[in-house]
């Protein structure tokens, strides 16, 4: 079977110990630092990843913000150049009535003097003809 040796599994243990503590020294302790160097930055990354997400979300919500402010005003601007507008053409139809009013007076008196002189004129040819036919029908 198997025999164990006290020398041999002396020197075998100072070998392993001598061994893990060599290996220590050279790989596992610079392993472990590198190791935590790494979460390090890996943690330092992510956090300033979080920070630039709050900042682009904080940036997003002012400009929604501010085109929800914008399409206010500019739905105001426009109610108001609206109404502006409504009021101009208002005038303009109530002047233009006024105008076409004005006109319509003056185009009546106007045919009132005209019809006036046509009467006038007719007046003098109604007794023209009037002696005309009286002296026809006495030559008869």
């Amino acid at each position: 079977m198997l025999e164990l040796q006290p020398g041999w599994f002396l020197v075998l243990l100072v070998n392993f110990l001598v061994l893990l503590f060599v290996l220590n020294l050279i790989l596992f302790k610079p392993l472990i630092k590198l190791f935590k160097e790494r979460e390090g930055t890996v943690k330092g990354s992510l956090d300033a990843a979080k920070d630039m997400t709050a900042k682009k979300d904080s940036a997003m919500e002012d400009m929604r913000k501010g085109l929800s402010d914008a399409g206010l005003k500019a739905r105001a601007a426009f109610e108001d150049l609206r109404a502006e507008g409504l009021l101009k053409q208002k005038e303009t139809v109530s002047q233009a009535g006024a105008d076409a009013s004005r006109l319509m007076e003056e185009a009546k008196a106007a045919l009132r003097q005209e019809a006036e002189r046509a009467r006038q004129a007719l007046r003098a040819d109604v007794e023209k003809f009037s002696d005309e036919i009286v002296n026809k029908m006495v030559k008869v």
